[in-house]
């Protein structure tokens, strides 16, 4: 990151323009300079810098007026700002920050802390930029699908009468039929299976509402059989010459099974730990045969459709409307731990009771080394038992009073309380052997997945730890750490 990160500093003290800018050039930054707002935004306007520090003092403008107007311009607002000021922190964070700005550090700073939020806050807009441009893809793929023909546009629609008054099982029928209208076919289905078992139940068709429960041999539908296995999308132009339906085919002829099916598409998606679900979508011999564009639109249709099965489902298992909403709010669907925003409300409440009470507590930042590789060696069904197991593991290694949240991707929090830097450190080595110890399932190869994890810890109370974005920021600067140096280790 610090080879090509490009810093501007706008600052109107010379003396703060050399020594910041000395420091991040020592680390490797490419660094512009700004004495003022106008040169601030001539430098912006030329070449869109990684980050901005902007002094809240400027002479010719107020850095607050300036981060307004950035942050106003839709070409610059993704631009993550850090506000300097000599100001006490309550006089001038509460408005930076609500103005848009990432980060408050007040003058003077010390050099360490102010590089480790820049690498934090580096890193973190380089990710936010990537999901963004993605994001974007993804758009702009769907749009062009879209276009193919009016029926297509529907994609909203399968959301617009979903509420949350209606059953799984009635959400399996409504999603079906608007998927079908959507996608221009008339037979679609959900069909669901175990891990491990050789039959799946048809939930739903459009072909036919009376079905709801229906058991098919999965040996009978290839095309469900490979994307149960592999998790992936399957595609099949012509059921007629596709190798994947020799073995069908003969058992077709052999018993004068006469099939109106012409092409297929089969898409995966995962319904609970251990059950998986399969979207399936066919065209008949009198329709056009299915093909990429049709995969790619169905594939954008499909999630929209598993997203609101998925939250169904969730809802169908709380107690209460009001409890419901709420778990709703502050767990991750996929693990059942507390999301990071949760955490964050637990760990604020936490540091109050450690100053009252003169106590102590400890953030572990975790990561999942290389896991893009197990998506994609093993597919996407199988990274998320992964992810799945791990939320387990660590739930069966820390003790009551600890919490485990998960950040997002494959990171994820755990919150110890009452514990020293010592037993902290300690406490995530123990974590980290744990996850290296573990054999994962990569059902259905039976090959094992192992993987490694890197462990970034920070404690509280410390130095230049005020807050909970504080803290965050200390345990993200310890994890760049721990996999600059190598990964599968701990640092703080």
């Amino acid at each position: 990151m610090a080879g090509s990160a490009r810093i501007l500093v706008a600052d109107d003290d010379p003396a703060v323009l050399e020594s910041i800018g000395w420091l991040l050039k020592e680390n490797g930054y490419d660094v512009v300079r700004a004495i003022d707002g106008r040169s601030c935004l001539d430098a912006i306007g030329d070449r869109m810098p990684d980050l901005l520090l902007l002094d809240i003092l400027l002479p010719d403008t107020e850095g607050f007026q300036l981060l307004e107007r950035i942050k106003a311009d839709e070409r610059w607002r993704d631009l993550p700002v850090l506000m300097l000021s000599s100001l006490p922190p309550e006089d001038a964070s509460v408005r930076a920050l609500g103005l848009g700005a990432v980060d408050f550090v007040r003058k003077p700073f010390r050099p360490k802390e102010l590089l480790a939020r820049v690498q934090a806050h580096l890193r973190h807009g380089a990710v936010f930029r990537a999901t963004r441009a993605a994001l974007q893809r993804t758009q702009d793929e769907l749009h062009r699908a879209q276009e193919d023909a009016e029926s297509r546009r529907k994609l909203v629609d399968i959301l617009h009468e979903v509420t949350g008054d209606l059953s799984v099982s009635e959400l399996y029928q409504l999603l079906v039929g608007r998927a079908a209208r959507a996608l221009g076919v008339s037979h679609c289905s959900v069909i669901l299976a175990k891990a491990g078992t050789r039959t799946a139940t048809v939930v739903a068709a459009v072909e036919n509402p009376q079905i709801t429960n229906l058991e098919v041999t999965l040996d009978r539908y290839p095309e469900l059989e490979a994307a149960l296995e592999t998790g992936q999308p399957v595609l099949v132009e012509d059921i007629a010459t596709h190798p994947l339906y020799d073995g069908v085919r003969q058992v077709w002829g052999l018993e004068g099974i006469e099939v109106n099916i012409r092409s297929v598409i089969a898409l995966p998606f995962t319904v609970d730990r251990g059950a998986y679900g399969v979207f399936l979508v066919r065209r008949t011999l009198d329709q056009e045969p299915l093909g990429p564009a049709d995969l790619e639109f169905a594939e954008a249709v499909i999630t929209a459709a598993v997203a609101v099965i998925q939250r169904a489902r969730m809802v169908e298992h709380t107690m209460a409307d009001n409890a419901r909403l709420e778990l709703l709010a502050q767990t991750d669907p996929l693990t059942q731990l507390l999301n990071r925003r949760a955490l964050a409300d637990t760990i604020s409440a936490e540091m109050e009771r450690a100053l009252r009470y003169d106590a102590s507590l400890a953030l572990l930042m975790i990561d999942l080394d290389h896991f893009k590789r197990v998506n994609d060696t093993y597919g996407h069904l199988i990274g998320d038992d992964v992810l799945r197991d791990v939320a387990q593991l660590l739930r069966d290694e820390v003790r009551e009073q600890d919490v485990v949240a998960r950040y997002g991707g494959e990171e994820f929090l755990v919150m110890l309380s009452d514990i020293d830097d010592a037993g902290a450190e300690a406490f995530a080595e123990r974590i980290r052997a744990s996850i290296a110890a573990h054999t994962f399932s990569s059902r259905p190869r039976d090959e094992g997945i192992s993987i490694t994890t890197s462990i970034g810890v920070a404690s509280f109370p410390a130095a230049r730890i005020e807050t909970v974005e504080d803290l965050f920021a200390q345990a993200d600067a310890a994890l760049y750490r721990a996999k600059a140096d190598g990964r599968d280790r701990v640092r703080r």
